[in-house]
């Protein structure tokens, strides 16, 4: 990211670097630094949040910045030729962004209108269990590398509940004795201080994990090895070009990026029989039902 012309933005920079959030949460607010970098150089914004950023994150520098945003105008890119209004479940992201930036320097929150975005419904504990049966079928049989990752991953996650942000940290070196038991670093989407805890596996989840470790093996070998779990299973680029301006390529075997495991999450839901019907939409809905059984079974 370039460093900016204004104070603010500048302040705003390094609260951001200091503010320990997750992946996701950092990507939303750095899509809110993008909008107010962009508000203050058309100069919709007062001349006075150019300097300060708390004069940036006050009720008058936000007020229209929010207006604006919301209207798609401070989009970075067009979306079919267009700057088509942003989301309700941006703008509520953008408004859960400011209140942490505002709480992050001692302020109040804002009411900028708007509200809570409903939750999407989590699955009930008998679709967990049928999601365990469908995965301890996948390993009676033979599987894809893509498929034998995925089954590890929702095993974990079955177990773990953790957010894919948590999910896309794990390295073989958070794996106990025979895989029984897995250390999740546990990141609070809102920031603050994390803490770790060890969750003890099922059997589905070491068997499914013992499958993974097997495929993973080769893959890390071919990439010079890495101690992250999940890693990928082709070759894809990251966007990053050579002193040539080539495209630089990355083998099998790299750490997987949250993005990708999401991604293969999205993918393997609409791949493999039976996921379909079992698995929600959104992996943060599957967390939440395993959140909900971890809770009931520790009650």
């Amino acid at each position: 990211m370039q460093t900016s012309k204004f104070p603010s933005v500048q302040a705003l920079d390094q609260l951001l670097d200091g503010l320990g959030v997750g992946a996701a949460r950092r990507r939303q607010l750095d899509m809110m630094r993008g909008e107010l970098q962009r508000a203050l150089d058309r100069g919709a914004l007062p001349v006075p949040a150019r300097r300060s950023l708390r004069r940036l994150l006050e009720e008058e520098a936000l007020r229209p910045y929010v207006r604006i945003a919301e209207s798609g105008a401070l989009r970075h890119r067009r979306v079919g030729g267009g700057f088509p209004p942003t989301s309700e479940a941006t703008n509520e992201i953008r408004r859960k962004c400011i209140d942490l930036l505002r709480e992050a320097l001692g302020m109040p929150p804002l009411r900028l209108g708007g509200g809570e975005i409903p939750l999407q419904p989590a699955p009930e504990a008998a679709t967990l269990s049928a999601l365990a049966r469908q995965l301890d079928r996948y390993l009676g049989g033979a599987m894809s590398p893509a498929q034998t990752r995925l089954t590890a991953l929702l095993a974990v996650e079955l177990d773990t509940a953790a957010r894919s942000g948590e999910l896309v940290e794990l390295r073989t070196t958070d794996l106990g004795e025979d895989n029984g038991a897995v250390y999740v670093e546990r990141r609070p989407q809102g920031g603050g201080a994390g803490e770790g805890e060890w969750v003890e596996t099922s059997a589905l989840t070491r068997a499914a994990l013992e499958r993974w470790l097997d495929v993973r093996k080769d893959l890390v070998q071919r990439a010079h090895g890495t101690s992250k779990l999940w890693v990928s299973l082709w070759m894809n680029h990251d966007g990053v070009l050579d002193d040539q301006g080539n495209t630089v390529i990355r083998p099998p075997g790299m750490p997987l990026e949250e993005n990708g495991l999401i991604t293969s999450y999205r993918v393997g839901r609409l791949r493999y029989d039976g996921l379909r019907q079992l698995l929600p939409l959104k992996l943060e809905q599957l967390r939440r039902a395993a959140e909900a059984e971890r809770r009931r079974a520790a009650a």
